[in-house]
C-alpha cells in the first residue's frame, strides 16, 4: 500500500473514532431504543416495568444526565443500580446526555 493511501486510510480511521463517541440530542430517541432502555423503563420512560423502577419521561436533564452518570460510575450505588451499572458500561456520557434529552422532552 502506498504511503497516501495510508495516510488516507489513517485520517478516515482517525475521523471516525472521533465522530463514533459524539451523539447528538436528536440521536436520544434511538439511543433509548438501541441501549434497551425501554426493557425496564417502559416505552419513552413512562411505563417502568416494575414500581420500584423510575419513570424517567419529563425528568430533568441535568438530573437525568447526572443520575446515569453517577449509576455508571458506581458513585450511585443501591440494590436496584448494579443492572444499570452493567447497562451503561458501554455508553458514552455524550450517549447518556442525549438520552437525558431525550427524556426530558418527552410528556
Amino acid at each position: 500500500m502506498s504511503k497516501m493511501k495510508q495516510l488516507m486510510l489513517a485520517s478516515t480511521l482517525a475521523v471516525a473514532a472521533l465522530s463514533a463517541g459524539t451523539a447528538s440530542a436528536a440521536d436520544g430517541k434511538a439511543l433509548y431504543t438501541a441501549k434497551m432502555c425501554q426493557t425496564c423503563h417502559g416505552a419513552e420512560g413512562k411505563a417502568p416495568i416494575m414500581p420500584v423502577y423510575p419513570k424517567l419521561a419529563g425528568q430533568n436533564k441535568e438530573y437525568l444526565f447526572a443520575q446515569m452518570k453517577d449509576i455508571k460510575s458506581g458513585a450511585r450505588s443501591n440494590g436496584m443500580s448494579a443492572a444499570m451499572k452493567a447497562m451503561t458500561a458501554n455508553v458514552s456520557d455524550a450517549e447518556l446526555e442525549a438520552i437525558a434529552d431525550y427524556l426530558s422532552k418527552v410528556q
